[in-house]
């Protein structure tokens, strides 16, 4: 059954759950058919109305933050796998409470806490963020492997031997990547760091992996997996996509407030912030679809799409429709709950989208309502 907007909240974030069950039938058949470890990376989805389908599925989570350890722990449960470019001196023992593995991204943050570490009560596996040197990413700001990134240790830098006491090895240097730069990957790391996997108990692959993107090759993957676990049936392989599991599993809905007319396109204007609640769209940049839209077309009404705040950039796309747009039309842009809700702000004081789930019996569940006491409270 096709979603009726017209009876939903605007603007909305709407999660689709038989679109997210549909991406995790596909990652537990990534884990059978390999025997690797996929944990939800917070970052990038951390609607945890959801964790009780995904836990179906996960076994645990991936935080790069305490405040996502924290929700991790409470909402999810299972394995929390903690990396943080630094630690804070005063968050550093309530990470090592929460987490079950524990990643530094330099020599000197494993010095300053090891001591700390061994001492605590708790089993909590240590290990050490590599820089491969290599990442397909060719978007800078996203780019983990970029000259003079501040990200993971080089093999020059680590010599000959690990320190006393890692366990593991964490690589983060995918974005949206299919399983051959995953294979590339893998054939640095043997060639860098070969020399420390024997000893290991762990590595972790980091995030990246769009498994579930219609041309990742599946069959490739599972290929070079179970290749490298048999050459290492030390290591116990995780990953820790974020994009991968809430793709295109849901939508934001919008409405058209005005039509302005400029001196090169009409710009509809929407009761949603492209810089406010989809910031990757001008960060990356990309042009996000919409439902029902087509390419800028000559001949046909089209339009860009103006977001709410008094940003003079806060404008995405040219878009054309079968339909002049007018005041009151929705306009429903694809793919937008992963790195999308994470990364909304309150800028301008405009309120956020409110969340919602269109349940796998048809049914829209509204999950969360936002109002001036989260503008307010974010601030003295």
């Amino acid at each position: 059954m096709a979603i009726d907007y017209s009876a939903l909240p605007s603007p909305c974030f709407i999660l689709d759950e038989r679109l997210l069950r549909r991406n995790l039938a596909i990652v537990r058949e990534v884990q059978d058919r390999t025997g690797v470890t996929i944990l939800l990376a917070l970052k990038g989805f951390a609607m945890f109305s959801a964790f009780p389908l995904l836990r179906q599925y996960l076994s645990g989570v991936t935080a790069s933050s305490l405040h996502e350890a924290v929700l991790g722990s409470e909402e999810f449960g299972g394995d929390v796998h903690v990396y943080c470019p630094a630690y804070r001196p005063q968050e550093i023992g309530r990470l090592l409470d929460l987490g079950s593995h524990i990643t530094f991204n330099s020599l000197s943050q494993w010095e300053r806490y090891r001591t700390e570490l061994q001492a605590s009560p708790r089993a909590i596996s240590p290990g050490l963020r590599i820089n491969p040197g290599y990442s397909p990413v060719t978007t800078e700001l996203y780019n983990p492997c970029a000259p003079g990134s501040r990200l993971g240790v080089s093999a020059t830098q680590l010599g000959e031997k690990l320190p006393d006491g890692i366990e593991g090895l964490h690589i983060h240097n995918l974005c949206e990547s299919d399983s051959r730069a995953l294979e590339f990957t893998l054939r640095l790391v043997e060639r860098d760091f070969g020399r420390f996997l024997p000893a290991l108990r762990w590595l972790n692959l980091g995030g990246g992996h769009l498994m579930t993107g219609e041309e990742y090759d599946l069959e490739h993957l599972y290929s070079l997996l179970r290749d490298f676990r048999s050459r290492y049936p030390n290591l116990r392989l995780v990953l820790e996509p974020g994009s991968a599991i809430a793709w295109r599993t849901g939508y934001l809905l919008a409405t058209v407030l005005d039509i302005v007319p400029t001196a090169e396109l009409p710009v509809a204007m929407l009761d949603v912030s492209i810089a406010a609640h989809m910031p990757d769209c001008l960060e990356m940049p990309y042009r996000p679809h919409i439902q029902g839209a087509l390419e800028a077309t000559s001949g046909l009404p089209t339009y860009k799409m103006g977001g709410l705040s008094c940003l003079a950039g806060d404008v995405v796309g040219d878009y054309s429709f079968k339909q002049p747009l007018k005041e009151g039309d929705r306009v429903v842009f694809d793919d937008m709950i992963h790195y999308t809700m994470v990364k909304t702000t309150t800028f301008n004081g405009i309120n956020l989208p409110s969340i919602g789930i269109w349940r796998e019996d048809d049914r829209f569940e509204l999950i969360r309502e936002f109002a001036y006491e989260d503008y307010r409270n974010r601030l003295s």
